[in-house]
């Protein structure tokens, strides 16, 4: 699966099991909802410090974001 689609179903999947919406995770996070919606969607690549900021966000260690599962 592609680098992208695979982090924005965790950014997804993290987002979600805290119970917040995009736009709470952007708040959170200082970036755009937009920009969530895009990086969920698979649609736009992210910068090292934005990966922090999210990863922040959600209470998680960053490393988290990558571990993909292969089905």
């Amino acid at each position: 699966m592609e680098i992208c689609k695979q982090f924005g179903k965790n950014v997804r999947k993290y987002r979600k099991n805290l119970g917040i919406s995009q736009e709470e995770l952007a708040d959170l996070s200082g970036l755009h909802r937009t920009y969530i919606s895009a990086l969920e969607r698979g649609l736009r690549s992210i910068s090292l410090a934005n990966i922090q900021k999210i990863a922040s966000a959600l209470k998680i260690e960053t490393y988290k974001l990558f571990i993909f599962n292969e089905i």
